[in-house]
């Protein structure tokens, strides 16, 4: 979470006590006394929000309000108003202020305001990092969203695999995204410029599988769900595979095709073909921390894609995001960032069926893992960015049966 404070107030009996109930809230004041001396500060890639008197000598609030929004009109500014100044005030926020206080005022008014605008801020980054992963060459950082370590560690999987050649098998819970890591893995891999053809195995009857190893030549073919392939269609795989396919396989699938291959649906050499390198997609209630982050990346594909501004999305609606267990993975959470530019958000825990309470402590537990997971599994740094007591923080470890050493890199 960011915690700056830009504190522009020229007098220093004012600026030193706002600076202490600053601090005593675990925020990080950066202390200035004019227009002059805060503009260096300002960036676009300033982690924090202004704080700022409006009548100061020489240029006054509005001047800088004015210059944070050439600089970055997404940058939250909080002007400090004095008697007599309403008017001024509410002028500004017309002008783009995020918001204005009395003087003087109550701590709790002032920090309530400033965690709105970090929290606005955090957003706003965020965001804004997604789009340069997006225009980044690396495919798996670029494509495979996710800040949480089961995505780091699916991305570096990925990032392992996809140069050795070999087969490789797909899987992951319906609607995670298995022909997404497909693709990455061929882009990743030496035929990269090869064709990448993809095709559902139900139904593929073996010459179709011939006509289709001769598309994805000096390529890879992707076999989709590749559980569902009919009996004949297997054993012509598995002869394609042992002669010496001219296109890399992929296969996927969202069941486990070790069972298949007890329960005799499913040819065992095959599989064991298939296998030689598996990569695996957690699902979204494995990483519920990643939900806010795709669920932004998915708002604004969908206000794209429909052509209306992207909505603003509330900390309180995300934290009801991420309680739910989402069992349609990334596919479902596609189609309510789609409800949601659409302006029908559906009720927050429609899909989990919990009650508040354990709809409550899905969030808390997701908190606590993103956590230890942005400290490297520092048990006593995550307690510290978290502001709770050790022993607390320890206790709910407990409850949850969170390792902390599960999150160390």
């Amino acid at each position: 979470m960011i915690r700056k404070v830009l504190l522009v107030d020229d007098d220093i009996a004012v600026r030193e006590a706002l600076g202490q109930t600053l601090e005593l809230a675990e925020l990080e004041p950066i202390m200035a006394s004019s227009f002059v001396m805060a503009k260096d500060q300002i960036t676009e890639e300033f982690e924090g929000v202004i704080l700022s008197d409006i009548r100061m000598p020489g240029r006054d609030g509005f001047h800088l309000l004015s210059y944070a929004q050439q600089v970055d009109r997404e940058l939250p500014v909080i002007l400090l108003t004095g008697e007599g100044d309403i008017p001024m005030a509410v002028k500004a926020m017309g002008q783009g202020a995020f918001d204005f206080l009395e003087k003087p005022c109550a701590a709790a008014d002032l920090l309530a305001v400033l965690d709105r605008a970090l929290k606005t801020r955090a957003l706003v980054l965020e965001n804004r990092r997604l789009k340069r992963q997006l225009e980044r060459g690396d495919p798996a950082a670029r494509m495979l969203f996710g800040t949480s370590p089961q995505s780091d560690a699916l991305r570096a999987r990925v990032r392992n695999v996809a140069p050795t050649g070999a087969e490789v098998l797909v899987n992951g819970p319906p609607g995670s995204g298995i022909s997404k890591v497909a693709e990455v893995v061929h882009l990743l891999s030496g035929v990269a410029r090869g064709p990448f053809v993809k095709r559902p195995a139900a139904g593929l009857t073996a010459e179709g599988l011939s006509d289709l190893c001769a598309q994805g030549a000096g390529g890879s073919i992707f076999l989709d769900e590749v559980s569902a392939m009919p009996k004949d269609t297997q054993y012509a795989a598995l002869e394609v595979l042992e002669q010496g396919s001219p296109a890399r396989v992929i296969a996927g699938s969202s069941t486990d095709l070790s069972v298949k291959v007890a329960e005799g649906s499913f040819n065992a050499d095959l599989f064991y073909r298939l296998d030689v390198m598996r990569v695996r997609i957690p699902a979204l209630s494995e990483r519920r921390e990643d939900i806010p982050v795709l669920f932004r990346h998915y708002v604004a594909q969908a206000a794209e894609q429909s052509g209306i501004p992207a909505p603003e999305i509330s900390p309180d609606h995300l934290a009801g995001l991420m309680a739910q267990d989402w069992p349609g993975n990334a596919r479902s959470l596609m189609s309510a960032a789609m409800r949601f530019v659409l302006g029908m958000p559906e009720e927050v825990g429609r899909e989990s069926g919990l009650g508040l309470a354990e709809q409550m402590a899905q969030v808390e537990r997701s908190l606590l893992v993103a956590a230890l997971g942005r400290q490297n599994g520092r048990a006593a740094a995550a307690a510290k960015a978290l502001k709770l007591p050790r022993k607390t923080f320890y206790d709910k470890l407990a409850r949850y049966g969170i390792r902390p050493e599960d999150y160390r890199r």
